[in-house]
């Protein structure tokens, strides 16, 4: 197939790579000592955290690399794709890609990169470093890159007040962990359906900003986190327990412009969700006492959405998930993108689907959630 004409392309999950230095240079004084730093071992670099050494590797903006020139990215930032830090060559990576819009996350979550502090306060420091520099950022084409903002989702009440700045700042959206203990599981960590947030839910629906929740949770059972490839291989399904939380709370009910979307865990796993939750509605509303008025597909495709890089059988579903729920992504710069071929990627996932519903799925759903 080709794609249709014309047809605006809105990657809906993509990532930004920044330097571990912009924090010693950007964090309160009282925190600019214990802030992440690069050495040297040998043909490698290292970031140096809180007292734990851990190897740089350059995977995260390897999109288009194959084979040999993996080894040399696994050594340096620097030497895999520049837009991940720098918005100039972004944007050239995106003409080329043929790529519109790109919609930016980091990576881990406590400050955009994959380190974290158990310091709560530093740790907060640290994400107001990151959304200040992703806001700078997107500022350089603010039409074409579309940034989202952590916020310490530990601290409802502080976590709007970010909301609140970054929204000021031109950022779009926020991101959360899938399970508030995500990171660790200290006794104040409480499940989403806590009317602790209620406030926050409602004031991300005034502020118009989508919740993001990023590939998807880790498993369930100790000790199978730190087994990465089961840990990847379930993580995605592992979505649903969020997004029942949202539906079954009433959240969703409540606050009917609060958009929830799941990114980077899929689709094809909604398919059955969406009407397994009917069903268990239907069975156990009574005596649960559900404060649910419509079923709960109702709430889910109304307010949640879900973004792919490929899965073939979401989309084929995509009549029972809703052609208006589904967001595509090139996950631009990661080893697992489809840049630069992501035309022709989308051109064979979406092989017989009728054109309008292919706009929806690769453009105009992600434009309207994220006011592009």
């Amino acid at each position: 197939m080709s794609l249709p004409d014309p047809c605006r392309i809105v990657s809906a999950d993509d990532h930004i790579t920044p330097s571990p230095l912009i924090y010693g240079e950007r964090l309160p004084k009282e925190f600019r000592d214990r802030a992440p730093r690069l050495e040297s071992r040998g043909d490698r670099q290292v970031v140096i955290f809180e007292g734990s050494e851990r190897p740089v590797s350059g995977l995260d903006a390897a999109a288009g690399a194959r084979g040999k020139d993996l080894l040399e990215l696994v050594s340096s930032k620097e030497k895999g794709r520049r837009g991940g830090f720098e918005p100039g060559p972004r944007i050239e990576d995106m003409d080329f890609d043929g790529v519109d819009v790109q919609v930016l996350f980091g990576s881990g979550y406590g400050g955009g990169i994959e380190i974290n502090s158990s310091d709560r306060a530093f740790r907060f420091a640290m994400m107001q470093v990151y959304n200040d520099w992703l806001a700078e950022y997107c500022s350089a084409a603010p039409s074409r890159l579309v940034g989202i903002a952590e916020v310490p989702v530990w601290d409802p009440k502080l976590a709007l007040e970010e909301a609140s700045r970054c929204a000021k700042k031109g950022l779009r959206g926020v991101v959360v962990p899938a399970v508030p203990a995500y990171q660790e599981s200290p006794p104040e960590d409480r499940p989403y359906t806590d009317p602790i947030y209620n406030d926050l839910w409602a004031g991300l629906a005034d502020l118009d900003m989508p919740l993001n929740m990023h590939l998807g949770t880790r498993p369930v059972t100790r000790g199978l986190a730190e087994q990465l490839i089961i840990g990847i291989a379930v993580n995605k399904s592992a979505m649903c327990e969020p997004i029942a939380s949202f539906i079954f709370s009433g959240a969703l009910q409540r606050h009917p412009n609060l958009r929830v979307v799941s990114v980077e865990s899929g689709i094809g796993w909604m398919a059955f969700f969406v009407q397994w939750i009917d069903h268990v509605w239907g069975r156990h509303r009574e005596h649960t006492k559900s404060p649910l008025t419509e079923p709960p597909s109702f709430y889910f495709h109304r307010q949640v959405f879900g973004t792919f890089i490929e899965d073939k059988v979401g989309v084929r579903d995509r009549d029972v998930i809703g052609v208006e729920n589904i967001m595509w992504s090139s996950d631009y710069p990661h080893i697992n993108s489809t840049w630069p071929e992501s035309r022709k990627a989308i051109e064979e996932h979406f092989e017989g689907v009728p054109d309008d519903e292919v706009r929806k799925m690769v453009g105009e759903n992600a434009a309207k959630i994220y006011k592009v």
